[in-house]
């Protein structure tokens, strides 16, 4: 039985009671396949948000280092919705699980292909990052080759997971890749890098950013407010940029110049990163694969990813690996 099977709606609303807040017996699970992600409902008419963590995949130290950058952010009045002190502690511990509590904030998605939308997320990214750049993550893992490509890869191998009839070509063209990516220093952990390392939010995807229109109550106030820094770690600034970006060069051109025009209202952007988009890219590939077999056990993975796994998916991940190869290989983006 995975563990998460024991988080029963009556466990949600036990541990919550355990810090003080009682539900009224209302809860909607929210999209998260990580974490365990419920909206709950008050007695007293409010509603919060509780994130129940999976286990065995962040430490106590790393959970609250997370917690300890959201509070940084929010002491600087950036928009982040971080866990809530409760009992003076950010978080708890019930059935098993380590959990947080942070307060329900309302939001759509954000207007990527309006260039005004894309400047002001921008200068979020610059607050965001100019708190990160103030000290370094001492227990949370850095966005690296090892840790997104090296391991994942030996690890898929050692537990055969890659059907043998596309094994071969697939850790050929892994390989090949990889290769690519160890020609960058800021990537590879070498002293020979010269590009900062900084605490990132590190999973800045659309989904991940709730937008309130300026027409809204004043209480959320308008704007991106930026949620789930669970996959905070060390890295280079662009890794939040990359994943805002979408379509034909053109475009990404575009959207890049608008979040750094953005950006550089706050705080500076090396331009040298920009080399590093497509070698994050493929870092983020060969981790997703990974990701998902490692979490096969959970019965979420199984009814929302049917197509893991199969010989059709694996040769999917051959061509888009050596379609990487080619575009790590094109000149940068330029802004």
């Amino acid at each position: 039985m995975h563990a998460y099977e024991s988080l029963t709606p009556d466990v949600v609303l036990d541990a919550l009671e355990h810090v003080g807040l009682r539900g009224d017996g209302r809860l909607t699970a929210l999209s998260s396949y990580e974490n365990r992600v419920y909206q709950v409902q008050l007695e007293d008419g409010s509603a919060v948000v509780a994130k129940f963590y999976r286990p065995q995949r962040w430490s106590d130290a790393q959970i609250l280092e997370e917690h300890d950058f959201a509070n940084a952010l929010m002491a600087a009045e950036v928009p982040v919705i971080g866990p809530m002190r409760i009992n003076g502690e950010t978080m708890h511990h019930f059935g098993g699980f380590s959990f947080s509590v942070s307060p329900r904030r309302g939001g759509r998605p954000p207007e990527l292909d309006d260039a005004e939308v894309l400047e002001w997320i921008g200068r979020f990214l610059a607050r965001i990052h100019t708190v990160g750049a103030k000290k370094a993550f001492v227990v949370r893992p850095t966005l690296n080759l090892e840790n997104f490509a090296l391991e994942p890869k030996e690890w898929l191998l050692h537990h055969e997971m890659v059907p043998l009839d596309v094994q071969s070509t697939w850790t050929k063209a892994c390989q090949n890749a990889i290769d690519l990516i160890a020609a960058y220093p800021a990537l590879t952990g070498t002293q020979a890098c010269e590009t900062r390392l900084i605490r990132l939010h590190g999973d800045c995807h659309p989904g991940n950013i709730l937008w309130t229109p300026t027409d809204a109550a004043a209480s959320a106030g308008p704007g991106p407010h930026f949620v789930d820094l669970d996959d905070a770690r060390m890295g280079p600034a662009v890794q939040d940029f990359w994943m805002l970006l979408s379509g034909d060069r053109s475009q990404r051109t575009r959207q890049l110049g608008a979040l750094v025009d953005g950006y550089e209202q706050f705080r500076e952007f090396d331009r040298e990163e920009l080399a590093l988009i497509e070698p994050l890219r493929t870092l983020r590939l060969i981790h997703y694969s990974a990701w998902l077999a490692r979490r096969w056990s959970d019965p979420t993975f199984p009814v929302n990813f049917p197509w893991f796994g199969s010989s059709d998916y694996w040769q999917g991940q051959v061509q888009m690996l050596q379609e990487q190869c080619e575009a790590m290989l094109e000149n940068p983006l330029i802004v």
